[in-house]
């Protein structure tokens, strides 16, 4: 039998992992709760893979990374909470020297048994006397519980995430907020007039239309906002603090309660909506340039909502002021609408 692997965990199991950690093959998963420690560990010793829990390491990860990649040629995992997958996302990415920081990251909390599977931990993987029929069995089943689980988590049409996956994210990035004294707003918007679009040229093409705002829209977010589709024409985006990005305005936004979040989640709508105004639409002939709208509505936490509930109720009612104006607005709760698109900003 193969020499079973090794690795080395940074941070503290209960926060990642659901089910009993004393399951066969825990005794090759070595626990290291500090970080200076565990680099230290992983420069000494020969391990298969780093999981690396990144909860509370965000303006330091990207040093500790380099760190980490300087010492050791293992495979290194980001364990992330589900309001940490951006910037789990970001370091999966090259850096400006063309070298991953990261291989993967896994959504945490996970079964402890499913996370010892998916690293060859598992009690098939160490008592090694599966038939390859059987093995090859269970590979496609555990192909068929990622595209469920994908499946669960984003719109199926556009690729963007979907109502539960938002909600939830929502819900655990608000608390990181409370706790943190960050910011949060949200923003749901819906195209103007869409039905029109389907009776006229056929839900075909009105699924290439929502496709193509859900492209544009994100193409116009920072890396770590989350946008999604919730529904029909319906989109919404969870901007957010993350302390290692800057600001889009080219301002030096710090952090702080007076400080007024919209002014970025502002600005990106605006600039979403010009360019929705420059996209040909060539489905819609020769007039489809320009004639796409969308009309949306901003809250904040925690100025407008304290719950996840009242901050999608809020948003709502301000995309229904934002219709009830003329559409092609962007309301921002207590402050009423902004007017029409920023073509002339």
């Amino acid at each position: 039998m193969d020499q079973v692997k090794k690795i080395l965990m940074i941070g503290d199991p209960k926060d990642l992992f659901l089910g009993d950690c004393s399951l066969p093959g825990a005794d090759a998963v070595y626990i290291c709760m500090d970080v200076i420690e565990g680099i230290q560990k992983a420069a000494g010793e020969n391990y298969h893979m780093i999981a690396l829990d990144i909860q509370g390491l965000a303006l330091k990860l990207g040093a500790i990374l380099k760190g980490l990649r300087e010492v050791t040629q293992a495979r290194i995992v980001l364990m992330s909470q589900i309001y940490d997958e951006p910037v789990a996302r970001r370091y999966i990415a090259t850096d400006s020297r063309s070298c991953y920081l990261a291989d993967d990251y896994v959504i945490c909390p996970i079964g402890w048994s499913r996370w010892l599977n998916d690293c060859g931990l598992g009690p098939s993987n160490l008592e090694g006397h599966l038939e390859s029929s059987q093995a090859s069995a269970g590979i496609d089943i555990e192909r068929r519980l990622r595209e469920l689980e994908r499946l669960a988590t984003e719109d199926d049409l556009t690729g963007l995430k979907n109502r539960r996956y938002i909600r939830e994210f929502c819900r655990q990035i608000l608390d990181h907020a409370e706790s943190d004294h960050g910011r949060v707003t949200l923003l749901i918007y819906d195209i103007d007039d869409f039905k029109r679009y389907n009776d006229e040229y056929g839900h075909a093409t009105g699924d290439r239309i929502l496709c193509e705002a859900g492209t544009l829209m994100r193409r116009c977010c920072r890396g770590h906002d989350v946008v999604a589709r919730i529904g029909g024409d319906e989109f919404a985006v969870v901007f957010w603090d993350d302390p290692q990005q800057g600001s889009i305005t080219g301002r030096d936004e710090r952090r702080h309660a007076q400080v007024d979040h919209p002014e970025e989640p502002i600005f990106i709508a605006r600039r979403f909506q010009r360019e929705l105004e420059r996209s040909e639409l060539a489905e819609l002939g020769p007039q489809g340039k320009g004639t796409l709208t969308i009309s949306g509505g901003l809250a904040r936490f925690p100025q407008d909502a304290q719950t996840v509930e009242e901050l999608f109720e809020k948003a709502d009612m301000a995309l229904l002021e934002s219709k009830r104006s003329g559409k092609n607005r962007i309301t921002l709760v207590g402050k009423g609408p902004m007017g029409e698109t920023a073509s002339s900003d």
